[in-house]
């Protein structure tokens, strides 16, 4: 019979075995482990981490078709990057905020991505009411803000960290004016417009180079944004019998006042602005929309844009801001492969794109990170489309 003596001794003959055993086995520290007098190297897989932006958009509301359009070119170009290997190895997330095209909302959205989520980046907003009113958080909070859309002249002061690939509507303003007295014959022209940053920035600009050329704006009619009758201020502008009528307005309040337009018997020349390019209005305005045109950058989209976006969202739908947008996210993650996440660097090299070629066309910026350059083109809306005039 053993002794308890032997049998402890057993045991821890027993254990050092296993241990030895198991040492044998266990890899070394510096990622190699031995195997029959080898030393074989263990590659340890790289985890990917994730770099987070953010993107306020109008996805409610004024403005919403084209909000969601551009959601879908944004979601387009990070699954493209991400497919690609990500920036260094980092998936790309994005965190969308609806401004529903108001100054209130992108406020309440901007301080929610700069100081709760603390991104680098923020694409967005589409309105210039939504970026004028998140410029000054992004700015404060030092996080870049690149609009893909808006054209108020006021965003080009708006601040250091604030980019935009949309012409400024110091462009737009002069190009539309100058259709109206050279193209139209509007020699007496009536405006009616949206009271916000947009519609009231184009309306001065338009004014002014219309002056410039020998007509006048003999009325001016503004509506709040969210307004939906607009009766009030168009019988005015027939009572005055303008030559044409300037119609600077979002999505909602414009389909209503071209309807009523037609109510009414305008039988002269309507022109409008960039925000006009949303197919929900020619469909919704049906007959009262025929004839009509407006003004908007000139965009020459590759087919291959085309056929990615008609993969992703089932139709052949692209609206305004929507090559821009998957433009910026483009851009911004390229930026990133250099700079990293800290946005001061981020801020810093965006100033330094001089050439790059994205589906909207060349994209520079100068000293307020503005677009160098810009060309526009006139559209006139025949059978519920709208197509490029000649």
């Amino acid at each position: 019979m053993k002794t308890g003596l032997q049998v402890l001794i057993g045991v821890l003959i027993v254990l050092v075995v296993i241990l030895g055993v198991t040492l044998a086995m266990w890899p070394a520290e510096e990622g190699s482990q031995k195997a029959t007098g080898h030393t074989v190297k263990v590659e340890k897989p790289e985890r990917q981490g994730e770099i987070t932006i953010g993107s306020i958009l109008p996805l409610t509301g004024d403005a919403a078709s084209i909000g969601q359009n551009t959601r879908h070119a944004i979601e387009l170009a990070v699954s493209e990057i991400n497919n690609a290997g990500g920036i260094n190895g980092n998936n790309l997330k994005v965190l969308f905020e609806d401004g529903k095209c108001n100054a209130k909302d992108a406020t309440n959205a901007a301080n929610k991505l700069v100081h709760i989520n603390n991104v680098p980046a923020i694409i967005g907003g589409l309105c210039s009411s939504e970026t004028l009113a998140a410029a000054p958080i992004a700015e404060n909070g030092k996080t870049v803000l690149f609009s893909p859309c808006s054209s108020s002249p006021d965003v080009t002061t708006a601040g250091d960290y604030v980019f935009r690939d949309m012409p400024s509507d110091s462009f737009q303003g002069k190009y539309a004016a100058e259709v109206t007295f050279n193209s139209l014959n509007g020699k007496d022209v009536a405006v009616l417009y949206c009271l916000s940053d947009w519609c009231v920035a184009i309306k001065q600009v338009f004014k002014q180079r219309l002056s410039e050329l020998g007509g006048t704006v003999v009325m001016e009619e503004g509506y709040e944004q969210t307004a939906r009758d607009l009766r009030t201020q168009l019988a005015k502008i027939k009572q005055r019998n303008p030559d044409v009528l300037y119609f600077l307005g979002y999505t909602e309040a414009s389909i209503v006042g071209l309807k009523q337009t037609k109510e009414l018997g305008f039988d002269i020349p309507i022109i409008g602005g960039d925000a006009w390019d949303d197919p929900k209005i020619w469909e919704d305005s049906k007959e009262a929309g025929e004839g009509v045109r407006y003004t908007m950058v000139s965009a020459d989209l590759p087919e291959s844009f085309k056929s990615k976006m008609r993969q992703k969202t089932g139709t052949d739908e692209i609206t305004l801001c929507t090559p821009q947008a998957y433009d910026a996210v483009n851009l911004v993650a390229e930026v990133m492969e250099k700079a990293g996440t800290d946005s001061a660097e981020i801020k810093d090299e965006l100033y330094k794109v001089g050439d790059y070629n994205g589906v909207s066309g060349t994209i520079a910026f100068d000293e307020n990170g503005d677009l160098t350059t810009a060309s526009f083109i006139t559209k006139i809306v025949h059978n519920g489309k709208a197509e490029v005039e000649n």
